[in-house]
């Protein structure tokens, strides 16, 4: 049983009473991050509050930081098994006493968290929704009952967020089962709607709101049109070889591929959707946090509230649901603050398939209205010509300048082209072609293919038939999905994807309107250098030299994490290491100046580590 940071700390004489106390000798931070300091003394002065803050900057210190700070246990809601246990592993490794409970946890391990509860030294009660929603934790809790109620994954409660759940619906009795306990709800990824709907479903209008920016310097953003998916995702993989990442794909029989083909390429890989065998989803889960250099290919059943900081890499080989969905995948990388890629391929099906999944969805028309708006900003935010993160972040009500230097639209600026006179022909052999056909037939039409099809219902003869020969078909479907992008045309998939004119694309006939259209680049990307080893020291800015004591040092923490079964950023994250490598610490005192070093893992695993460093100096 983890020792109690109440003893092991001596709160009584204060030790734990000043936050910033709390940080350095818990988690051995030297400062708060950010908005961090602000939300904290808001959550110890008992005020509802909502924190939005995007990933990877320490929502979770935020509750469990003043859980320590305040007589009783924290609730904290969670929509993930896995991320509770993860959450409360970490907690332990620091000397924390935190515990969970789920409905298909073994009883012994449900009493044993029970009792701490009713005894009042468990600071950290991680449950389901479900679980908080059926009461009486209060009851069970000890002398000082409840400090706090955090709801993590606040977004789940909103129709409008982007992983809506309808256990999550059941958290608006919390204040009325729970009256006087402070609620903190916590989300990275909530635009203005959604932000509305988290005070609105909790009951929490008076909260404070805590906003940081959405800004995620260190990840890098790429997306192109799909040209030969397999040799664009392995061109892309080939700059990340020994290091850990996930590559999204919407179908499991595309997850099944995908991993397959990855490792017969000689990329070790593994599979995780919502079908698979419980048994091997876990244990493929657990694989992708404890080993190091695995690639993880799933659906986005995988992936929220994950915790394992040092994923290098997120790669998307279909179009996600909209740009909150983009956003919260893409943002599992690169957690510990250094840099991280992403990258995506997409396509005219992409979008045919997504209008689909939502027309054929179970979901009330106004949702599905809610859907169609968020694709439709998802295909603008690929096809713009201007920076990625200006437009990514505007999405969430967020200012940027632009030129950001760390997109694709940046580094390496698109060239746009006069298309209006292309934009009057595509729209014309929509009109002429009677706004009943796809854009794989329409396309012929405007090329002058003669096929079954054309010959069929006339097309051959029309005055469209061949307008469009100057241009490939290629080129017309990067055409089709910029005049969607700009709101000039329609898809229905009631009536096979038929492509239909918008009212704005009157004012493009009479040329009142001009249109321009990027031209999608045709080079290969394959001229980039690959990476492996040797790239992760530039990346972190790690000299040769220090860049053997870094892996020497991950090999110790690789020993250390088999030994004890846990993760190994649960020993140390990344950070930590590349900065035991560049400034060699030699004693336990200098040790405690790195971030990440605590009191508690300095004793556990400070020795070890100084014993690599010793023997890296010789």
């Amino acid at each position: 049983m983890a020792q109690s940071v109440r003893k092991l700390f001596d709160i009584d004489s204060g030790a734990l009473s000043n936050p910033l106390n709390v940080l350095r000798r818990v988690w051995g931070y030297p400062e708060f991050r950010g908005m961090q300091d602000e939300v904290i003394r808001s959550v110890i002065a008992r005020r509802d509050t909502l924190v939005l803050f995007p990933t990877g900057k320490g929502k979770s210190l935020c509750y469990q930081l003043p859980a320590l700070c305040m007589k009783g246990t924290a609730v904290v809601v969670s929509p993930l098994v896995a991320l509770m246990r993860d959450q409360v592993e970490e907690l332990k490794e620091l000397g924390v006493v935190a515990g969970a409970l789920w409905s298909e946890q073994s009883p012994s391990e449900a009493a044993e968290v029970k009792l701490l509860l009713r005894s009042g030294e468990l600071k950290l009660l991680y449950v389901t929704p479900e679980r908080i929603a059926a009461g009486g934790l209060a009851s069970m809790a000890g002398s000082d009952g409840l400090s706090l109620i955090a709801v993590d994954e606040a977004h789940c409660i909103s129709f409008w967020g982007n992983n809506f759940r309808k256990d999550y619906l059941a958290l608006g009795r919390l204040k009325e089962m729970y009256p006087g306990v402070p609620i903190v709800a916590l989300t990275a990824t909530a635009d203005p709607h959604t932000r509305k709907d988290i005070v609105r479903l909790l009951n929490i209008p008076s909260a404070e709101v805590f906003v940081d920016s959405f800004d995620r310097k260190n990840i890098s953003y790429e997306i192109i049109p799909r040209s030969n998916p397999k040799a664009q995702l392995m061109d892309f993989l080939k700059r990340h070889e020994g290091e850990s990442g996930i590559v999204y794909c919407l179908s499991r029989k595309k997850v099944e591929q995908t991993v397959e083909w990855l490792n017969e390429q000689g990329i070790r890989a593994k599979h995780y959707h919502a079908k698979l065998d419980p048994a091997l989803k876990a244990a493929n889960q657990d694989a992708f946090r404890m080993e190091e250099g695995l690639c993880l290919v799933a659906t986005v059943a995988f992936g929220m509230g994950i915790n394992k900081p040092n994923v290098r890499y997120v790669a998307h080989l279909d179009l996600p649901a909209s740009i909150e969905s983009y956003y919260q995948e893409t943002g599992r990388a690169g957690r510990d603050g250094l840099p991280a890629e992403t990258f995506m391929v997409f396509g005219m099906q992409d979008i045919l398939q997504r209008v689909r999944m939502i027309d054929e969805g179970d979901s009330t028309e106004q949702i599905k209205r809610i859907e169609r708006a968020k694709l439709n900003a998802l295909v603008g935010l690929c096809e713009t010509t201007a920076c990625r993160r200006q437009a990514i972040l505007g999405h969430f009500g967020e200012y940027h300048s632009g030129s950001c230097g760390n997109c694709d639209t940046c580094t390496k600026p698109i060239e746009t082209w006069d298309g209006t006179e292309a934009a009057i022909k595509a729209l014309a052999a929509i009109y002429r072609t009677g706004e009943r056909f796809g854009v794989g037939h329409v396309i012929d039409v405007l090329t002058g293919k003669v096929t079954e099809k054309t010959k069929r219902f006339g097309h051959v003869d029309l005055q469209v038939f061949g307008a469009g020969k100057e241009y490939n078909a290629a080129i017309w479907q990067s055409i089709y999905r910029q005049l969607l992008a700009l709101n000039l045309i329609r898809v229905e998939h009631d009536e096979f994807g038929a492509m239909k004119l918008k009212e704005a694309a009157a004012a493009v006939f009479k040329k009142e309107r001009s249109v321009t259209l990027r031209r999608d680049r045709t080079v290969s990307r394959g001229q980039r250098k690959p990476t492996g080893a040797s790239n992760y020291s530039s990346r972190s800015g790690l000299s040769t030299e220090d860049h053997k004591v870094f892996e020497a040092l991950r090999q110790e923490r690789l020993a250390i994490s088999r030994e004890l079964g846990v993760a190994p950023y649960v020993v140390f994250p990344d950070t930590t290491l590349i900065a035991f490598a560049t400034r060699r610490p030699s004693t336990p005192d200098e040790m405690l100046e790195i971030s990440g070093v605590g009191r508690m893992k300095l004793e556990r695993y400070g020795a070890r580590f100084l014993s690599v460093l010793e023997f890296a100096l010789r």
